[in-house]
């Protein structure tokens, strides 16, 4: 089994990438970093490539919305996100393969039809994907698996309903939070999981989407059953260390949650 290549998602440092996009990619690069997951990439397309390549960091995936109407549904003024088309030009200038859908509304994880019309819009999102040679994907958060649908996670029912070139990428920080018993969970979805979010914390207090976490800790000092997870993610190409919000020094935190997984035996 090929261990998956270690990456961060570049949201861990969002404020410092708004500031500098080239100070922050070098900071990301000298940590020992080589390979980097984008977000928000459409605008700054040009920018990103000409610092990724100057900083010798590769960005085979990134997020980007492609079943939702707005960038925040949580915002009702918030812009449109970018068109399928516009996203995967992008993302090709960059060097993605992958381009993840990283968040749709909790209200779309709670009857068969709302999953079932998430699917069908990623569907349809991979076959234009597939014409620029791209590759579709999903990214949970705790929604997923808040509640079931006949007794199933909703992320399985959706997975379920997916096009088989569709893939996942489980965030298991998330997943656990939820309510999942991740390492089953994985083992259930397969190969369809293409990437995990190497997340930790101590779950105290309970995490939700309405408000910030703050209990996220570097990877391999919380409860989220890490180490089990990867070596359930027998099909993983990635290992991407996230923070959503990390209240100390970030950039330690980020060189721990790294060493964590260079300990583990990837690069």
């Amino acid at each position: 089994m090929t261990k998956p290549t270690i990456s961060v998602q570049l949201w861990s440092v969002r404020d410092d990438l708004t500031a500098d996009v080239d100070s922050t990619l070098a900071r990301i690069a000298a940590l020992g970093f080589t390979t980097v997951e984008a977000f928000d990439f459409v605008g700054r397309v040009d920018e990103l490539a000409a610092s990724l390549k100057r900083n010798g960091l590769a960005a085979p995936t990134g997020h980007a919305s492609l079943a939702s109407e707005a960038l925040n549904p949580f915002e009702p003024d918030a812009p449109k996100p970018p068109t399928n088309d516009e996203v995967f030009t992008a993302a090709k200038k960059l060097g993605m393969s992958i381009v993840i859908d990283p968040f749709v509304a909790p209200d779309r994880w709670t009857t068969r039809d709302d999953i079932a019309e998430t699917a069908r819009l990623l569907n349809a999102a991979a076959v234009d994907a597939a014409a620029h040679g791209i590759t579709v994907g999903y990214h949970n958060h705790n929604q997923e698996f808040t509640t079931k649908v006949d007794g199933r996670f909703a992320l399985e029912v959706f997975a379920d309903l997916l096009d088989p070139s569709v893939v996942l990428e489980v965030d298991l920080y998330w997943a656990t939070a939820g309510g999942a018993d991740t390492v089953a969970l994985l083992e259930r979805l397969g190969e369809r999981v293409i990437a995990v979010h190497v997340k930790d914390g101590t779950l105290d207090p309970a995490p939700t989407l309405s408000k910030k976490p703050t209990d996220q800790v570097p990877a391999g000092t919380g409860v989220v059953p890490l180490s089990a997870a990867l070596d359930a993610a027998t099909s993983a190409q990635y290992a991407i260390v996230e923070f959503d919000v990390f209240e100390g020094d970030l950039w330690a935190a980020l060189a721990t949650s790294r060493e964590f997984l260079v300990a583990r035996g990837l690069n």
